[in-house]
């Protein structure tokens, strides 16, 4: 049950009871959710050298479970989009999670690399959280709460990758590679318990087939408004994908760093992110989203500036150019929750397939960006061609936000 206004005049949230089917799902399941998505992305890193000794197989092979997990995530979210608004959210995000259980213990008994990376592939199905979270809240709240509910459930794909990392290494440490996949299987067990008791739900059951729901993407492909949340969530989050590609070279090669000091500095977008989710929380329903993405996408653009304007100056340190790197994240966290807010907004009928191809759009566009700063980066370079690819990027991030603006006041909506 939705309660009336508040006093602000805004619509209130609607009414939630914690593990209660017949209200929509709690914040904290939500959350709960999309973390585990984020987890189950990199917490085994720390054990990738153990698992390429375990499988009797190169370094180069094991690294696969990677870029592989990546690349059928962004096809998962293209396809669960249109199956959730057909078939629902809960019964999609129900099997997503199976599934990966059961991939999860593949992984762990697998009896060689190709085996392991075969099931490494299904697990990917975690991705269904990602998508079908942020799907849930646009069914929940209406765009001027979208972005500031999004922002608070992202929080989780924050915080996650800025702890599990450490975590995976001390598991490996102490009982070996498995154990990070047994984490990864009884969070995804605890996780599919909290979704049965608490996520009831949110969509309406499409009266059209399957076929015919995919052939409504042309919808979303055909509306401006769409592409240009899209590309502005991409190009500002490829700021931060290709930092991963080449921050670790900078970090080592051009200032030095231990593996231990680079740990400690990388994770400089991540505090800047969770902070950015924070003010996009408290901030997105009193400045609009659009102004919370243009003004994260220039904070991306202007952070990279300063720091390539310090390299060029030839006053960098590792200091300055991972101290910049917080502006970083703290764009993306006022950018990405209310360009994807948008993007969902501007066929909400289409909220889980806006929500997939978003995604997929993202991910593909972060992957192409960070190839291109690994390319960039070789023997002699400077931090000098990462910073011109981040802040190229986000200044492109720009330009689409202005054009959504600009859209809007030529409709008049």
């Amino acid at each position: 049950m939705r309660r009336g206004p508040n006093r602000y005049g805004m619509p209130a949230l609607p009414e939630v009871r914690f593990l209660s089917r017949t209200t929509p799902p709690h914040l904290f399941t939500l959350i709960t959710l999309t973390g585990m998505s984020a987890m189950a992305m990199n917490v085994f890193l720390p054990s990738l050298p153990s698992m390429a000794e375990h499988f009797r197989t190169s370094s180069a092979v094991i690294g696969l479970s990677v870029g592989l997990y990546l690349a059928v995530s962004a096809v998962i979210q293209v396809l669960v989009g249109p199956i959730a608004d057909n078939l629902g959210r809960r019964p999609v995000t129900l099997a997503g999670l199976g599934i990966f259980c059961v991939a999860t213990l593949g992984c762990i008994w697998a009896p060689n690399a190709t085996v392991f990376l075969v099931f490494r592939m299904i697990q990917a199905s975690a991705a269904v959280g990602m998508v079908l979270g942020r799907a849930v809240v646009r069914d929940m709240v209406p765009a001027e709460r979208a972005g500031s509910m999004i922002a608070f459930v992202t929080m989780g794909m924050a915080v996650v990758p800025m702890i599990s990392p450490a975590i995976g290494g001390f598991l490996d440490a102490a009982f070996g590679w498995q154990a990070n996949f047994w984490l990864l299987f009884w969070m995804g067990a605890a996780v599919l318990a909290l979704v049965w008791l608490d996520l009831g739900e949110t969509g309406q059951r499409g009266e059209i087939s399957l076929a015919a729901q995919f052939r409504q993407y042309p919808e979303l492909l055909r509306a401006p408004r769409f592409w240009g949340y899209s590309v502005a969530s991409a190009l500002g989050s490829g700021a931060f994908f290709a930092y991963l590609g080449g921050g670790p070279f900078v970090g080592t090669e051009v200032y030095g760093l231990s593996p231990q000091e680079l740990g400690l500095y990388f994770g400089a977008p991540a505090v800047g992110y969770f902070l950015g989710n924070f003010l996009s929380g408290v901030a997105s329903v009193r400045f609009g989203i659009n102004a919370m993405v243009l003004w994260g996408t220039a904070c991306v653009t202007l952070g990279c500036a300063a720091s390539l304007a310090v390299v060029l100056a030839g006053a960098s340190s590792a200091a300055s150019f991972f101290g910049f790197m917080f502006f970083v994240g703290l764009g993306n966290g006022m950018s990405i929750p209310n360009a994807t807010a948008g993007m969902l907004s501007v066929r909400p009928h289409l909220a889980g397939s806006a929500s997939g191809l978003g995604g997929a759009i993202m991910i593909g566009g972060g992957a192409a960006l960070s190839a291109l700063a690994g390319l960039a980066l070789g023997p002699g370079s400077s931090a000098a061609p990462l910073l011109v690819i981040m802040g190229g990027s986000a200044a492109l991030g720009v330009a689409a936000i202005l054009y959504v603006i600009r859209r809007e006041r030529q409709l008049g909506i």
